[in-house]
């Protein structure tokens, strides 16, 4: 029992460790990007950014969601990507933790930072000072609607990855094995 406690603190210590890095890596690139680029440009990078939340958070829902048994079969037969598939469904707490919460909690919060960058844009491109209504109004409809758009994606994603969890994790697990081959990127344990 107490390995096992161990063991899940030191998975947690290490996220908290990972996410603190990423999110400083997401957030500069973000604020690098955005502050050259006019807001349409800025609205887009926003949208992507939440495309990036929502496929891994449909990427570890399929993680979870998943049946090891068809990948046994591709691994018996050597192909690409089965081995990979097996392991990130045999760590599916794992993967789906780093998945769901340090990839995708990461850009929520980009996102809602991001978002504001660009009402600031908007809103100095318009004349609007700080705190001015039409900043105000534009910076709730805009962090409204990310966040629409967000929850939305993550609802369909979520009901994808339920219904397409073994062809979404073969395609994950050839991600991960070209990676590993080409890169040498270790992304699970074996």
């Amino acid at each position: 029992m107490k390995s096992h406690i161990k063991s899940s603190i030191k998975f947690s210590l290490t996220t908290a460790v990972i996410t603190f890095v990423l999110a400083a890596i997401f957030s500069v690139i973000s604020q690098s990007l955005l502050s050259d680029v006019m807001w349409v440009v800025g609205l887009l990078i926003v949208l992507f950014i939440v495309l990036i939340g929502v496929v891994f958070d449909m990427l570890g829902i399929a993680a979870t969601a998943a049946d090891e048994k068809p990948f046994h079969a591709m691994a018996a037969e050597k192909i690409n990507g089965a081995k990979e598939a097996v392991r990130i469904i045999r760590n599916a707490d794992k993967f789906a933790s780093f998945c769901n919460d340090v990839i995708g909690d990461i850009s929520g919060i980009v996102s809602g930072t991001a978002t504001t960058i660009v009402v600031l844009q908007i809103a100095n491109m318009l004349g609007q000072g700080d705190g001015s209504s039409a900043q105000i109004a534009l910076n709730v409809f805009l962090t409204s609607l990310v966040a629409a758009i967000t929850v939305g994606g993550k609802a369909f994603g979520k009901y994808f990855a339920i219904h397409a969890s073994t062809n979404i994790i073969f395609y994950t697990g050839k991600v991960v094995a070209f990676l590993d081959h080409r890169f040498k990127i270790k992304i699970l344990s074996k």
